[in-house]
Order: C-alpha cells, then sequence, then structure tokens
C-alpha cells in the first residue's frame, strides 16, 4: 500500500456522513422512482452474485465506498473486498464481490462502478507520479481542484496512490495568493511579510503559505515567517535558487504545470513538496467491470 511512503491511509471516508449522503444522491439521480428495466424484467425473489474486476492494471481505491453502495440499496447484500485499497492489481483481478437480491446488484451497478473508477483512476494517476520520487525524500501533494461534493473521496483516492493530502478546504489553512493580495493592499500598505503577519493574527492557529512568482517577491515573503511558501510556475534553476533562499527556515511547495516529464528535476531542487492539480482535476476513470457468476 502507499508506494511513496507506506504511510496509513486516511479513515474509511464510506463511514462518513457526507459520503452516506453523497451516495445517496448518486443513487437517486440514477433510480429515481424505480429501475424500470430491472423492475420490469427481473423476479424480486430471484438471489445473485457478483464480482468487480479490474480490466487493467491499477491502484485500488474505493472498495468500501462501492459497498456502500450496494448495501445503501439494500443492506441485504453482502459485499466482499477480495483486494484492498493501495494494492496495486494487474488486469483481471477481482476486487470486489457481492451477494444478493439480483434486483438491487442490478440498480447498484453502475453508480458503484462510478465511483470506483474515478476513485482508482486517481490512485492509479498519482501511484505513478509518486513512483517517480522514489529515493527523493519530496511529497507529492494534492490540491483543491476536486470535483465538487467528491473532496473526501478524491482526497482519499490519492493517499492511496502514495500521495499527501494537503488542505482539506479554505477553513484548514491559509494560502495567500496574488488575489487576495490585491484587495488585502486596497486597504492596507506594507509588505508579503505584513500579509504574513496580518493572516497569523487573523488565524493564529492556521498553517499559513504565501504564494511567490519570483525570488524579490519571496525575499519580501520571508521575514513574516510563513509556514509554507509556494513557489508558482518556477524551472528547477529558479526553484533551486529559492530552496536556498529559504534555508530551512519554512517549507517549499512547487507548483504551477507540473508533469511527469518535468516531476523529477522539480524534486531535485530540494523542494519540501510538488502540488499537482491534475491528480484530480483531470482524472481519467479506470476500467472496472461487474460480472455475474
Amino acid at each position: 500500500m502507499n508506494p511513496h511512503d507506506n504511510r496509513p491511509l486516511p479513515p474509511d471516508p464510506a463511514t462518513a456522513p457526507d459520503v452516506a449522503d453523497l451516495i445517496r444522491r448518486a443513487l437517486d439521480e440514477d433510480v429515481g422512482p424505480g429501475d424500470a428495466t430491472t423492475e420490469a424484467l427481473v423476479d424480486p425473489a430471484l438471489p445473485a452474485s457478483a464480482v468487480i474486476a479490474a480490466r487493467e492494471p491499477m491502484t485500488l481505491s474505493g472498495l468500501s465506498v462501492a459497498a456502500a453502495a450496494f448495501r445503501a440499496v439494500d443492506p441485504r447484500t453482502a459485499c466482499t473486498p477480495l483486494s484492498r485499497d493501495g494494492d496495486a492489481v494487474p488486469a483481471g483481478t477481482a476486487v470486489l464481490r457481492v451477494e444478493g437480491p439480483a434486483r438491487a446488484l442490478l440498480t447498484t451497478e453502475r453508480t458503484a462502478l462510478n465511483l470506483l473508477q474515478r476513485m482508482c483512476g486517481i490512485a492509479t494517476a498519482t501511484a505513478a507520479l509518486a513512483r517517480l520520487l522514489d529515493g527523493l525524500p519530496t511529497q507529492l501533494l494534492d490540491t483543491r481542484k476536486t470535483a465538487p461534493g467528491f473532496r473526501r473521496l478524491d482526497k482519499y483516492a490519492v493517499a492511496c496512490g502514495g500521495g499527501t493530502n494537503h488542505r482539506i478546504g479554505l477553513h484548514d489553512a491559509i494560502l495567500i495568493k496574488d488575489n487576495h493580495l490585491a484587495f488585502w493592499r486596497a486597504n492596507h500598505k506594507g509588505t508579503l511579510a505584513d500579509a504574513v503577519r496580518a493572516a497569523r493574527a487573523a488565524r493564529p492557529g492556521l498553517k499559513i503559505e504565501i504564494e511567490v512568482d519570483t525570488l524579490d517577491q519571496l525575499r519580501e515573503a520571508l521575514p513574516g515567517n510563513p509556514d509554507w511558501v509556494l513557489l508558482d510556475n518556477m524551472p528547477p534553476a529558479l526553484l533551486r535558487e529559492a530552496v536556498a533562499l529559504c534555508a530551512g527556515r519554512c517549507k517549499t511547495e512547487a507548483s504551477g504545470g507540473i508533469t511527469a516529464a518535468t516531476l523529477r528535476a522539480a524534486a531535485e531542487t530540494g523542494v519540501t513538496a510538488i502540488s499537482v492539480g491534475a491528480l484530480t482535476h483531470s482524472v481519467r476513470a479506470a476500467d472496472l467491470g461487474l460480472d455475474f457468476d
């Protein structure tokens, strides 16, 4: 599990009330007043069993979420995981067995697969980038660029792939970006360090990160003692200089257009972490299917 650093996964998201609500809304959207095809053709007393299997190599995430979808339709459905979240599996691997009323399995199939395929897609993409960081201490961070309503699931999937969850939302950390500074400067005079100090005074319990585009901005911000600096769209040579300027005074995050082709070079500059929005905003769903016995 967790191919980059083997840390334990976050708590199972399937137990969270907001995920239960998400599953219910997804089912309501699909089923509406009833599964017309299944109700017309399938005897309500007929039992069935099936397995969900990977149709391509992938890193798994979301097995308990898929199981929760089946149980939400009919609590009599029994779900048995055949692999674990975080496992890298080859094509053809059966990952979840489901047994229960045939109607319930047919009605739930698409919703369960939609959830599982997205989560496995994120975990697989994350694992591919995490492997490029082997031997380096640099963390691979996610962002807030998640599908609305899916943040808990998207970020859990990143962790399954060996990535590190950064801030969860606007509430649990401060990230001072150029747009924030533009409004702050409309009513205040001061440096980037002053903006960091103002943020810390307003929210003393939160970590504070400030975005900089140039070394001059970095020099201006550092006296404010931010916890992190976000080094935006800097090439490796500039990243290396920025890390040297920080000299361990704060953590450093490289961000902006970093891909598989440029990730390793960015990490070798010594940055603490690299954030990649594409892990969640451009995910390709993994290919899984449900096959009845």
